[in-house]
């Protein structure tokens, strides 16, 4: 979403932007719907997170740190 805006400038200012109409509803529909906004959110916040991880831990590792091994 919002991968193809036009910036209208003004005096060497960003005045507008403008998006294609499709984006326009999503975005519009989105707003609208405050389930669907926090979903969206969440799944911005898990995708900036998953960027900013720099490491990375196995499920059985994960499991043995928490005592939950089946043995």
């Amino acid at each position: 979403m919002l991968d193809k805006v036009q910036i209208i400038h003004e005096d060497e200012e960003a005045k507008f932007a403008v998006i294609p109409y499709e984006d326009y509803l999503q975005i519009r529909d989105l707003l609208q719907d405050e389930e669907k906004l926090e979903d969206y959110l969440d799944f911005l916040h898990a995708q900036k997170v998953k960027y900013e991880t720099q490491s990375w831990h196995t499920l059985e590792a994960v499991k043995e740190s928490l005592g939950l091994n089946e043995g």
